[in-house]
């Protein structure tokens, strides 16, 4: 699933592209959306609110979009050959300049701009967001102290942005074990704005990276690393699930450098 950065570079480039330019064009292909026409409406801005899209278009309407595990935004210039299957496409939009398209999006819902609140309003502080407050965050963090720290990360009713990737990057980082309490982690201020830290230094990069190198294969401690040694220590980086049931992430972690 895309990290809150990636979903703030696209905000920015669909906002780039499309802000103050008329639709001449929309295709929702969803059952909820498939009557809808919004062309000849301007569309406003787009936004990101943690690993949610909102593309405010005309006076009164939202589209609000989530990513989930495959979807993306590609910007098209008019009658250029799309990247990804035409059956994966959800959403375009197009204006005399490009084509936005929107594949695989695991939801695509509209709403007034006066219920914007009702799709992201349960979202903690966005680590990229205007909104952002550390305090508030520590708040929600430790609001479950018996809450395993992996867990409470990738919540994003306690701050909004992070996803598998810096959740396994920062615990490393900090020396934290996942399944470690939140009570537990020694120095929470430090952590979160560690993760404010990364995806403040990422959001502009296409390749992610926690290691400051972004050469292939080098960018992560942990993440994606079973079975390899550590870059630390060498012992072997070990995967194992974690949440509840419905919603299990994998996690990774140096069984030396965050010892349980």
């Amino acid at each position: 699933m895309p990290e809150g950065d990636t979903v703030w570079r696209t905000a920015q480039r669909l906002d780039q592209a499309l802000t103050g330019r008329t639709l001449r064009s929309t295709d929702f292909r969803v059952p909820a959306l498939a009557t809808l026409d919004l062309s000849g409406q301007v569309v406003t801005g787009t936004v990101s609110r943690g690993k949610h899209l909102l593309t405010r278009i005309g006076a009164d309407h939202t589209l609000h979009t989530h990513l989930k595990m495959e979807g993306s935004w590609h910007l098209y210039r008019p009658g250029s050959r799309w990247r990804r299957p035409t059956h994966e496409a959800r959403v375009v939009l197009g204006t005399d300049d490009w084509s936005a398209v929107g594949f695989a999006l695991g939801i695509v819902e509209m709403v007034r701009r006066s219920e914007e609140d009702d799709v992201v309003g349960h979202l903690g502080p966005d680590l990229l967001g205007p909104d952002w407050d550390e305090q508030e965050a520590l708040r929600r963090l430790t609001a479950d102290p018996a809450r395993p720290i992996g867990e409470a990360l990738l919540d994003q009713r306690n701050l909004a942005g992070i996803g598998n990737l810096y959740k396994s990057e920062l615990c490393f980082l900090a020396g934290v074990n996942p399944a470690r309490p939140v009570a537990e982690v020694a120095d929470l201020p430090r952590l979160v704005r560690r993760a404010k830290a990364a995806l403040e230094a990422n959001k502009e990069r296409v390749e992610q990276t926690l290691t400051g190198d972004t050469r292939r294969g080098k960018q992560t401690w942990v993440y994606r690393r079973d079975r390899q040694p550590c870059r630390r220590c060498g012992a072997r980086i070990q995967v194992d699930m974690q949440g509840p049931q419905t919603q299990e992430r994998a996690t990774y972690w140096c069984p030396a450098c965050q010892p349980a």
